[in-house]
């Protein structure tokens, strides 16, 4: 129990740190459209444009996405309301966030979740030429964290979560 807790105010520490400097409004701008490139749609377009274009190996890589948001939602939702971490602006006396967050727990973040496993099933099916989808996923990851709605943490389970079951996504379908 020690050990959450210290991870637990490093974690704040490190949220803190993000969110309290000179340029959080001009941040936080950027931040807002960033953060709506992940609610969903790059992770539903890119599959179908991909699939549509008769791009090889389309139709293996929109299943493998498929399979693995199918998987991806269940495991995220069990954890989000097993963890229940509450999100900075109730966890932080004073704090408030830029925006309102869709759902009341904080761990971990779907945003960053859903990001990196769209990056990483491209990655897997088309090789190098996905790997700037992580630059994406990381600045998703991180306008959670600057608008106040995710401590890191979140992000970082999150990430590690997306890139899982993407993993296991490929895996069934590569088989």
């Amino acid at each position: 129990m020690r050990l959450i807790q210290s991870i637990n105010q490093f974690d704040i520490r490190m949220f803190l740190a993000c969110v309290n400097t000179r340029h959080q409004q001009h941040l936080s701008r950027i931040a807002r459209s960033v953060s709506k490139t992940g609610d969903g749609y790059i992770q539903l377009g890119l599959p179908v444009l991909v699939y549509a274009a008769g791009i090889q190996q389309g139709l293996a890589y929109f299943s493998a996405v498929l399979i693995s948001f199918a998987a991806w939602l269940p495991a995220y939702w069990v954890l989000k309301n097993t963890c229940r971490r509450r999100r900075p602006p109730d966890a932080i006396p004073a704090f408030s966030a830029s925006i309102i967050a869709s759902d009341e727990f904080s761990f971990p973040s779907g945003h960053t979740a859903a990001a990196f496993l769209l990056a990483t099933m491209t990655v897997l099916f088309f090789g190098v030429i996905g790997a700037p989808l992580f630059i994406w996923a990381a600045a998703v990851a991180a306008s959670r964290v600057i608008l106040g709605v995710h401590f890191p943490t979140d992000t970082l389970a999150g990430a590690s979560l997306g890139i899982a079951i993407a993993h296991l996504g490929h895996s069934i379908v590569a088989i």
